[in-house]
């Protein structure tokens, strides 16, 4: 809009006088800087917000794979093997039981079971440079198990859990029992183990954006031990 303003002379001024012009153009920075500043706060959410969405798949991917492989420890192939049966007689203790693990920036857990093509283990999960690291076999080449472009595993957790111990029932009772112990005192014992799986890292390309997932499994082949005093399962 045109504003017309009497000058001292008496003529008439058209236009904006320099002072009104300086003034809308600081007004108009100000707004443009503000709207800039939302803008980039709202980029930066927004990117964030997909750096810890990417982020948590990628660690969630990699605790559903680690369990589902943990799940199968501890499989002998030869189950009835530890079980007595009075045509068989002697019995075998399961030697796929063991699970070393570790925890921390180098976390590891090595396990083993009976695979239908016979691959040699233990296998093993591992942290290498902030990489999670597998082992397919005990002569495969080791894999990467995330992608160390996008992640940083700061931190791989085992840790193990252990039912209470239930002793199995033999046919018969233990010979010549020690004092104060039963009659079933060199019976077998069985457990039900579980694992908790916990895996920490951040974004590489923002160290801020650090996220942690949790995983449980219960491992399907029940801890079975026997008595070290004696050679088998149960008294022949």
């Amino acid at each position: 809009m045109r504003t017309l303003a009497r000058t001292n002379d008496g003529r008439l001024q058209r236009g904006l006088s320099l002072v009104e012009l300086m003034v809308g153009i600081a007004i108009g920075l100000f707004i443009v800087a503000a709207a800039s500043l939302l803008l980039s706060r709202q980029l930066g959410e927004n990117r964030r917000l997909l750096l810890e969405t990417q982020l948590q798949q990628d660690l969630r991917a990699s605790a559903d794979i680690i369990t589902r492989e943990l799940r199968r420890a501890g499989y002998s192939g030869l189950a009835e093997s530890s079980v007595w049966n009075p045509t068989i007689g002697t019995t075998t203790s399961n030697g796929y039981l063991e699970l070393p693990v570790t925890t921390g920036a180098t976390g590891s857990i090595e396990y083993n079971y009976k695979r239908p093509d016979n691959s040699p283990g233990p296998f093993k999960y591992w942290v290498d440079s902030g990489t999670i690291k597998t082992k397919l076999s005990a002569t495969a080449t080791p894999q990467d198990l995330t992608d160390k472009n996008v992640l940083f595993v700061d931190g791989l957790s085992f840790v193990l859990g252990t039912s209470t111990a239930v002793r199995l029932t033999c046919p018969k009772a233990c010979p010549s029992p020690p004092p104060g112990m039963g009659d079933d005192y060199c019976w077998p014992t069985t457990a039900v183990r579980d694992l908790t799986v916990t895996i920490t890292g951040h974004a590489v390309s923002d160290s801020a954006v650090q996220r942690s997932v949790t995983s449980r499994v219960r491992l399907r082949n029940d801890q079975v031990l026997f008595n070290a005093a004696l050679p088998q399962a149960c008294p022949a």
